[in-house]
């Protein structure tokens, strides 16, 4: 792809006889929102970390802007680690300013920017308290400022909404769509399926150090066709455990999300919920993140 930003080509990293990245290859384009998705250990931080040069792969190649990662692409690049490197005793103004000027901004630069950034998230009168009098979920959004207070073309995050609230999350949300929308291309690391939902525009999906899926999100879930179901109901709930050849994704008093599996029928599960319950509701969806995350992982067989 000619708008590709971030290139891995057959990447490998090694950590003794474990191997954390196995001959990977994916592009990242220019203006969207990438997302890296997985279990625990399945690379997504490794893959990080080499493309932020915090880590060098044991073969293949990494490029950033054409480029090969170094010491030339990282300040190009916006970094925001899962494991939150503020210093704790520097008052949060200083710790900014610092930061933004090894990145090559001048002071006043600096300071114009981190006094817009802080008062968009509502955390200019934190300027002269020290880091570590913050809250976790204050941190995080001074954490954040620093990560984008230097304009970079390419945005790293790693599990960016950990700490934050509801609201906050939201509008951390807002901020990424936003520079998603300025051209900025985002890459991030997460566990929150519904986030992917709502933010990306690609995929790549990590299992046990192997790339397993990759591509458009809305193109990944066609391909699944509508072979879940939404069923809301009044009645005894009990004949949901009678469905053959589907899988119970949520269920609640009045309502079941299930998954159609090989040999499903979904007429004959509505004649089945008729004879039991009241059927409010019954719906064919494409699945979720989280369906096709399951399904990846498992290596279950798509209906």
């Amino acid at each position: 792809m000619s708008d590709s930003i971030v290139r891995f080509n057959g990447v490998t990293k090694m950590f003794g006889d474990f191997r954390a990245v196995d001959d990977v290859s994916f592009e990242v384009r220019q203006g969207r929102i990438f997302g890296l998705l997985g279990p625990n250990g399945a690379g997504k931080t490794t893959s990080i970390r080499m493309l932020t040069y915090i880590l060098k792969p044991d073969s293949g190649s990494i490029t950033v802007f054409g480029i090969p990662v170094g010491p030339e692409t990282q300040t190009r690049l916006g970094y925001l680690p899962e494991e939150r490197g503020l210093y704790k005793k520097m008052k949060v103004g200083e710790q900014l300013i610092y930061l933004a000027r090894l990145r090559g901004l001048s002071k006043q630069d600096a300071r114009k920017r981190i006094r817009y950034w802080l008062e968009r998230f509502g955390a200019y009168e934190w300027i002269g308290q020290e880091v570590g009098e913050l809250s976790k979920g204050m941190q995080q959004k001074i954490q954040f400022v620093a990560t984008i207070s230097h304009d970079p073309d390419c945005l790293i995050f790693d599990e960016p909404f950990s700490g934050l609230d509801p609201i906050n999350s939201e509008m951390l949300k807002d901020v990424i769509l936003e520079l998603r929308d300025a051209g900025k291309t985002i890459f991030f690391a997460t566990h929150r399926m519904e986030q992917v939902e709502q933010l990306c525009d690609d995929i790549a999906l990590f299992n046990k150090g192997q790339l397993i899926l990759n591509g458009d999100l809305n193109q990944i879930r066609s391909s699944y066709g509508h072979n879940s179901i939404r069923l809301r109901f009044t009645g005894d709930s009990r004949f949901l455990s009678e469905l053959k050849n589907v899988r119970i994704n949520n269920r609640s008093t009045n309502f079941a999300e299930l998954r159609l599996l090989e040999g499903a029928d979904d007429q004959a599960i509505l004649q089945l919920a008729q004879k039991h319950v009241r059927v409010r509701g019954f719906e064919l969806v494409q699945p979720s993140i989280q369906e096709i995350f399951i399904d990846s992982v498992s290596g279950e067989v798509r209906s």
